[in-house]
């Protein structure tokens, strides 16, 4: 209480400070370039477009670089110009007193004769990457802290989107199109990276905590199929990230004091002459240092956490570039069931019959160069390293309950301990050239070294002895393997509003010696008279299995070295085929819908005749582990989304989506199932009003209304499950059974002031605000009275969850 009073004060002097000066105003400065040479664009006309009546604006200077001066505080409205290139719109550009606006554009030089040109609206979340056609959707800063629920996370944010949902409330994962959340590719500044995420467990894509800060992110662009030759190892979507460069003229700061971090970022200029600028940033959990302030936040026990990103760069002529950079994060937890002295409500993190202590490291450092070779053609080279590491220990309590129904602890076991790690060396190199203003081609080749180091050993009881029965050591590898992925291809446009992309991927796998040839992509989009537009595309996609399951043996060679049985594992493929219409209903006002298969094969599945499947895979906090594998499973996923966007105009927006899909997947024993994720639907409505309250300041309201249809279970097989101390399901039923709907609903209420120089906001983004007990899963909990028959329970996600947060910047 001290503590929030003391930052109420603050904010209270700050506004009676503010109050009372001159009329404030800031700049908004940028960069235009071409979107396929990278190289600056002179003599752009930046227009200033709020008051049609008395239209302003300035042009680019010989480097692309433009300065609006003097601009009341609010929103404004752009318009780019320049002769044979495309005209471009950009909306709800924000300036604030305390920091400068940087916008940066890239603008399309056009296939249309000069005549055919006109300017229409601009089409907010139009993908950067101009190879993309189909299932591609940018996104930037503002929407991961504009939607309620997203807690400024990419993933979270885009489980708003068609064809996407979240997996767990107490997790980011996402379920795209009925995949595996394990499938999804993530790449920062064209470098692929392992799961940038706290608490991630091997095999998931996803964690608790995001360990990107969204401050430092750069416009990004999101897929969820069909996507473009130059990505790989990846089935069912890719997270494209981008870092943004920190301010070349001043030094800005940014503070903030919230339930999910206390972080600071400092950018700015090193040489204002060169451009040369450096930005960084530092979170440490608020929770770790004043405590868990009563919220029920799914544990009672404490997690730390803590991440740092920056990055340097260092601008040369025309389209070439400097750039180093980083991001990285450090977490653990102990959850101590042996510290609890009554029944108390499950910890979702962990199980409820042992002691946990759980860690996790992720961190990549890298530098990017990019060259000009002519005024048409760039080359770039990145190269990275990537380290990971996940450790766990466990501890088996015995305890009951004495007369008094407190705890008692009998005594402690060890169960459980484990280190996996991997590093990796990266290197990505491509060359882009423009060949004429209807013709781009792409080709290069990204390449890593990993080198693996996985122990774990655990005892196996049953537990209807009173001793362990035997101590099993269940990986034991420290080997090294590489990742090739070659890559070209190009895009056509024609002055009949088609556009054609087109492109080859390989992929090389030299642990397994699995390799793919020819992965082809191809992907076109038809714009009509009327300015909607068709699209459709197809490919073919491969993606290397989970890493640690490559390692886990069941016994020994005869000279004593783990009997590596899943080895030899091959990719897992998958064909999408994807069409789609978009139309402006308005200038504002956008339709979208896209119908979709796709046909998964090879997906690993045991070899005795079983209903397992990695297609299920890749979720919670759970590793699996599996008999003998073979890439004998399949699975097909159909569906057709629709999404009804108002980008941000007249104070307010909304998007409105609607999935309706089918998921099945076929294991060893020739059964065609529901998969976990088969929801069989999934909508979302969000919605953003601004109240401006004076010219100084704003209060912003959001909402986000999430249904999902239910996850697919199995019951469990009691005996088995009691002698495991783990939910083991009856292997025939699996996915018969359905659990209840998924819903939630989030608000977030934010009030923005603007003093002379610094600008202040305080807000509250309030999860499940109607406290629904959504179920996540069965799990393994032993009654407190012993009953074998009651120690299978129902696992509920995240209650009501108020995130509050103070931020101030100048």
């Amino acid at each position: 209480m001290r503590l929030a009073s003391a930052i109420l004060v603050l904010f209270l002097t700050s506004i009676q400070f503010g109050y009372g000066q001159s009329e404030m105003t800031q700049s908004i400065r940028g960069r235009v370039i071409d979107k396929d040479t990278r190289q600056p664009i002179p003599g752009v006309n930046v227009i200033l477009m709020d008051d049609t009546s008395n239209i302003s604006g300035t042009t680019t200077d010989f480097d692309g670089r433009y300065t609006l001066n003097e601009l009341s505080l609010g929103r404004h409205v752009l318009q780019f110009t320049f002769i044979g290139y495309e005209p471009q719109f950009t909306n709800n550009i924000i300036v604030n007193s305390g920091r400068q606006t940087i916008l940066n554009i890239e603008l399309e030089e056009s296939a249309m004769e000069l005549e055919a040109v006109e300017i229409s609206a601009s089409r907010d979340g139009e993908p950067l990457n101009e190879m993309a056609i189909v299932s591609a959707r940018q996104f930037n800063i503002a929407e991961t802290e504009r939607y309620a629920g997203s807690r400024g996370e990419p993933s979270r944010m885009a489980a708003s989107f068609a064809g996407v949902q979240g997996a767990d409330d107490s997790r980011n994962d996402i379920v795209i199109r009925g995949n595996s959340p394990q499938s999804i590719l993530w790449r920062l500044e064209d470098a692929p990276i392992s799961n940038p995420n706290h608490f991630n467990i091997p095999g998931t894509a996803g964690g608790s905590v995001s360990i990107l800060n969204n401050k430092t992110l750069g416009n990004s662009d999101f897929y969820t199929g069909a996507f473009p030759a130059e990505f790989g190892n990846a089935n069912a979507g890719v997270f494209d990230l981008n870092m943004r460069n920190g301010n070349n003229e001043n030094h800005e700061f940014i503070g903030q004091f919230g339930f999910l971090g206390t972080e600071a970022l400092l950018e700015g200029p090193i040489n204002r002459e060169k451009n040369i600028t450096y930005m960084a940033s530092y979170r440490y959990s608020t929770l770790a240092l004043i405590g868990g302030l009563g919220i029920n936040y799914g544990t009672s026990a404490i997690p730390r956490y803590q991440d740092a990103s920056f990055k340097i760069n260092v601008p040369g002529k025309g389209a070439s570039s400097l750039s180093i950079f980083g991001v990285g994060g450090w977490s653990d937890i102990d959850i101590l069931i042996s510290d609890q002295e009554t029944p108390a409500e499950r910890n979702i993190y962990g199980d409820n019959d042992r002691d946990q202590y759980f860690g996790s490291q992720m961190g990549v450092v890298g530098a990017s160069y990019t060259r000009s070779i002519n005024e048409k053609s760039y080359v770039k080279a990145i190269f990275a390293y990537n380290h990971s590491q996940v450790d766990a220990y466990h501890e088996l309590v015995y305890r009951q309950l004495n007369a008094d129904s407190m705890y008692q602890v009998d005594s402690m076991r060890p169960l459980l301990d484990y280190t996996f790690r991997d590093d990796r060396i990266v290197g990505h190199v491509f060359y882009n050239s423009k060949l004429n203003s209807r013709n781009v081609v792409k080709f290069g080749v990204v390449a890593e070294q990993i080198f693996f180091d996985y122990v774990d050993s655990t005892w196996i009881f049953d537990s209807t002895q009173t001793d362990y029965l035997d101590w099993r050591v269940r990986w034991n590898t420290a080997i090294q393997a590489q990742l090739l992925q070659p890559y070209i291809q190009w895009k056509h446009r024609t002055e009949r509003g088609l556009t054609v992309t087109a492109g080859i991927h390989s992929q090389w796998f030299t642990l397994s010696n699995s390799i793919s040839w020819a992965e082809p992509r191809i992907a076109m989009k038809k714009t009509l008279r009327d300015g909607s537009s068709i699209t459709g595309g197809i490919g073919m996609h491969s993606q290397v299995q989970p890493y640690y399951m490559y390692f886990y043996s069941l016994s020994e060679n005869a000279d004593g070295t783990r009997a590596l049985h899943n080895k030899t594992m091959d990719f897992s493929y998958a064909g999408h085929a994807v069409m789609g219409y978009e139309r402006m209903l308005k200038p504002m006002l956008r339709f979208k819908s896209e119908v979709y298969y796709q046909y998964l094969w090879n997906i690993p599945v045991e070899q005795n005749p079983t209903s397992f499947s990695l297609a299920n895979t890749g979720s919670g906090f759970e590793r699996f582990f599996p008999d003998t594998l073979v890439n004998e499973g399949a699975q097909q996923n159909y569906g057709v989304e629709f999404t009804l966007e108002k980008y941000f105009s007249k104070t307010y927006y909304f998007m409105l989506t609607l999935a309706l899909f089918d998921s099945k997947y076929t294991a060893s024993d020739g059964i065609t199932r529901n998969t976990d994720f088969n929801g069989r639907y999934a909508t979302s409505a969000l919605f953003g009003k601004e109240f401006n309250l004076s010219k100084k300041s704003m209060l912003s309201l959001g909402a986000n209304i999430t249904a999902v249809g239910g996850r697919w279970f199995g019951p469990a097989d009691i005996a088995a499950s009691n002698q495991a101390r783990e939910v083991i399901v009856i292997d025939s039923l699996r996915n018969t059974q359905q659990f209840p709907d998924y819903f939630r609903a989030d608000i977030k209420v934010n009030y923005r002031l603007n003093t002379q120089k610094v600008t202040h906001e305080v807000g509250i983004d309030l999860v499940n605000v109607f406290n629904v007990r959504n179920v996540l899963a069965l799990t393994y909990a032993p009654d407190e009275n012993n009953d074998p028959n009651r120690s299978i329970r129902r696992e509920y996600q995240l209650g009501r969850l108020p995130l509050f947060y103070y931020r101030i910047s100048f």
